[in-house]
């Protein structure tokens, strides 16, 4: 009797190969226990045994190839001639060898978004996106993120234990989205579950796809009807005119894409600081800030660990492969971040990487990620707000029984518990402080008859401070925790 292939092993394929390999060359799923538990050592056997790209299978019959190089991964996404983003080039479905409810279907269905559009025709929906995003007030959103942090974290139980992700992480991005997009605050549970579904591949993700789509719609009729101060609204009046379908195609874009990310990388954000000693002595020191974790993070766990992908117009060659027209290329984004060739081996086992922003985590050419600003605020508030009302903040668990969540996509973890003492009181609003003069050339005074410096800046305005609906958030935050 044959023993079973331990997981993350390749496997012998049967069926037609890409790039006209011969039939028996095997093929490493890129699914399954390895992608979850040690993804890094996976792209590392690819790396050596293939090179920087290297044939997959993304679910059994399904080929594909991973792009593992730094320099690939660049040639890949800036040459839209041989790599389109139109995934209705791809030659799997074309042969009927993807099933309907291919847990792929969700990630590579071809939707009229910019993410599956080439030319003019992916500028101009990129143009909607890009003006819709710019209009997001910044200090406002900060402002809005920290509120609903503290608010989240008023209504934990006072036993000192939390659970980072599902208590923190994944409910703070909605709390934000919710009001930025104009949805109701009561539909997130449901939102949350539809989307962790899609973004896993997993069995219900065909199903919760739909359901998705069915509450995007009726959002789109509502705020063509009646249009508010938010982001769909804004969507839907820019000058690029978009149909109903392609708004709602775009906001499926904003809301999986955006919220996934920011779930993920605040978490992975945190987990940086909680187990790596290096890291948080030199935060606490002064030497680094959470914008260098947040860095860090995005070279060496990025929130989008492979994204699909690109598709050959015709028979090329990149990194040394065949590839044939038709065939799907996975972007390798962390597989790439970690190329020796593209950060060196020394920075990368010394991690020395916060203040490189050289890393691939948002993609490259012109289908770069447009949201990555206001994803950096969520993030960068979410971790600041935390440690400053945990100063404590320690793992509750030994770092290796952290588990990951089992997608070919997402870099998540499934949990990441900690315990704290106490809180810290939410930081108050900064109080109004004079600005500074130079003193006049008179001989100076004794402190008992010197006076204070007259203010010469103009006082700010009642809606310039930062914003603290306390009472709101606290109650939403309440009604996540079942109170």
């Amino acid at each position: 009797m044959t023993a079973p292939e331990p997981p993350g092993c390749p496997v012998a394929h049967g069926g037609s190969l890409p790039g006209g390999l011969p039939v028996g060359v095997p093929l490493t799923p890129l699914y399954g226990p390895a992608v979850a538990e040690d993804p890094h050592g996976l792209y590392a056997r690819l790396r050596e045994r293939y090179g920087p790209v290297a044939p997959i299978e993304l679910e059994p019959g399904v080929e594909a190839w991973l792009v593992l190089g730094y320099a690939e991964l660049l040639e890949l996404t800036r040459n839209e001639a041989l790599f389109s983003k139109d995934s209705r080039r791809w030659r799997v479905p074309a042969e009927g060898r993807l099933a309907a409810d291919s847990r792929l279907q969700p990630m590579t269905s071809w939707r009229p978004t910019l993410l599956n559009l080439d030319g003019a025709e992916h500028q101009r929906l990129r143009a909607a996106v890009a003006d819709t995003l710019a209009q997001i007030d910044h200090r406002q959103l900060r402002g809005t993120t920290e509120a609903a942090a503290n608010g989240l974290i008023d209504s934990w139980g006072p036993d000192g234990t939390a659970d980072l992700v599902a208590q923190y992480a994944r409910r703070l991005p909605l709390l934000v989205f919710t009001q930025l997009l104009g949805l109701p605050t009561d539909a997130g549970p449901h939102l949350i579950r539809l989307i962790n579904d899609i973004s896993d591949s997993g069995a219900e993700s065909v199903r919760a796809n739909q359901e998705f789509h069915a509450v995007l719609v009726d959002l789109v009729q509502r705020r063509r009807a009646a249009p508010s101060a938010d982001l769909t609204s804004w969507l839907l009046a820019h000058p690029a005119a978009l149909t109903d379908e392609e708004a709602v195609h775009h906001l499926v874009v904003m809301m999986v894409a955006g919220n996934e990310t920011t779930i993920c990388w605040t978490g992975n954000t945190l987990r940086l600081l909680l187990t790596d000693r290096r890291f948080r002595a030199t935060l606490t020191g002064g030497r680094l800030t959470v914008s260098d974790a947040l860095e860090e993070v995005l070279w060496r766990d990025p929130p989008t660990q492979n994204f699909p992908g690109r598709w050959a117009t015709s028979d090329t060659v990149l990194g040394g492969q065949y590839i044939s027209q038709g065939d799907l290329l996975v972007l390798g984004l962390a597989a790439a971040n970690a190329d020796p060739a593209a950060q060196g081996v020394s920075a990368a086992a010394h991690g020395s990487l916060g203040g490189n922003r050289a890393h691939l985590a948002w993609g490259a050419g012109r289908h770069v990620c447009p949201a990555q600003h206001p994803a950096r605020i969520i993030v960068e508030t979410a971790v600041e707000t935390l440690l400053h009302r945990l100063p404590d903040l320690q793992l509750a668990v030994p770092p290796g029984e952290l588990t990951w969540r089992p997608s070919p996509w997402s870099r998540a973890l499934t949990a990441l518990p900690v315990l704290y003492s106490a809180f810290t009181p939410p930081r108050p609003p900064a109080p109004e402080r004079p600005a500074w003069t130079p003193p006049t050339p008179e001989p100076a005074p004794s402190p008992s008859d010197s006076t204070p410096s007259a203010a010469t800046s103009t006082p700010r305005t009642p809606d310039s401070a930062r914003p603290v609906p306390r009472s709101w958030w606290n109650s939403l935050a309440g009604w996540w925790s079942g109170r």
